[in-house]
């Protein structure tokens, strides 16, 4: 590498930089009430509250009611759907990473975009209908916010097509984006293809992020 590179890299002038964030970011998560909470209470990500605070107010989470949860991994929120739904629902997780066991949930690890996995699925739910598609995905961060924002709603659009494909007409879609570019498309795209679309803030949401929760409900044909 030429010494010149090496003098231009933001990094080797502030050679801490990284360091820092990183402390910065532990100090906040470690901090973090919700964090403290989920570790007292025994779930498995602080975005369980968000689930949580969301079907406390639009009661989405029905005993009986079978849920497909996207982008499961670490689980919290098939923990707090499998509780709420009970015996006689059915909480079926999906993620291309490991998830732990969890009590009364069911794993498939893969894309769901693939025919296999979408086959193992349709064999879990035993023909039943599917009542509600949840999805908290989000990309790996590169830094590039551009990039970063193309990839969350390429993400959320997926997990869209997926619902509308497997959702009872009487069915809800609660689906993690990004206010940025492409957002109010995507937004435009949900009203298009239900009665009622509403966004949901939730108090574990951090104010300085960019999340919000769009929630769909009365799939239209």
């Amino acid at each position: 590498m030429k010494p010149a590179t090496i003098k231009k890299n933001p990094d080797k002038k502030h050679p801490d930089k990284k360091h820092k964030f990183s402390k910065q970011w532990m100090h906040e998560h470690v901090n973090d009430p919700f964090v403290q909470l989920a570790q007292k209470e025994g779930y498995r990500s602080r975005a369980a509250y968000k689930l949580l605070e969301i079907d406390a107010r639009d009661r989405l989470l029905k005993p009986g009611t079978v849920v497909v949860d996207l982008g499961a991994t670490p689980g919290g929120w098939s923990q707090v759907a499998a509780a709420k739904v009970g015996r006689g629902g059915k909480v079926i997780a999906l993620d291309l990473l490991p998830l732990d066991p969890l009590s009364g949930v069911r794993f498939i690890q893969g894309d769901f975009r693939e025919e296999a996995v979408l086959r193992q699925l349709e064999a879990l739910l035993e023909k039943k209908p599917v009542g509600l598609v949840i999805s908290d995905m989000a990309p790996n961060i590169s830094g590039v916010a551009s990039a970063d924002q193309a990839r969350a709603m390429h993400l959320a659009e997926l997990a869209l097509e997926f619902a509308l494909e497997h959702l009872d007409p009487h069915g809800s879609f609660l689906v993690k984006v990004f206010q940025g570019t492409g957002f109010e498309d995507f937004l435009k795209l949900m009203r298009n293809r239900f009665t009622k679309v509403v966004s949901r803030k939730p108090k574990a949401s951090r104010d300085r992020s960019s999340e919000v929760y769009l929630l769909g409900s009365g799939k239209l044909e």
